[in-house]
């Protein structure tokens, strides 16, 4: 199994989540409001330090190793503008998972 961490422009979580939606296996996703800054960070600051965070938005899969590149992709390809600061996407694997309704683990519980 693995996470799937993408921080993405606001404007672009619709339709990530209608791209996501349309893949079969994935079982769920969840959504997080994010502020941060990335590169663009030297722009920012003053001389009192970092001035303003930018808007993100964190979306966060966890999947089955099989879906991991179908769902990189289609976060990719959805969230993509061309513009500085679409965002990034980070996959980190995941040792167990349990669904606390029923006791099931492992991907079963995903």
């Amino acid at each position: 199994m693995k996470e799937i961490k993408a921080y993405i422009k606001p404007h672009k979580l619709s339709p990530v989540t209608l791209a996501l939606h349309k893949i079969r296996k994935l079982t769920g996703m969840s959504v997080i409001g994010a502020k941060g800054y990335g590169r663009s960070r030297a722009q920012n600051y003053g001389s009192d330090g970092l001035k303003d965070y930018v808007p993100h938005i964190k979306v966060e899969v966890v999947c089955t190793d099989d879906l991991v590149d179908t769902v990189i992709a289609t976060i990719e390809k959805a969230a993509y503008t061309g513009l500085r600061g679409d965002g990034k996407i980070y996959v980190s694997p995941v040792e167990n998972a349990v669904r606390i309704e029923t006791g099931e683990r492992g991907e079963d519980a995903v």
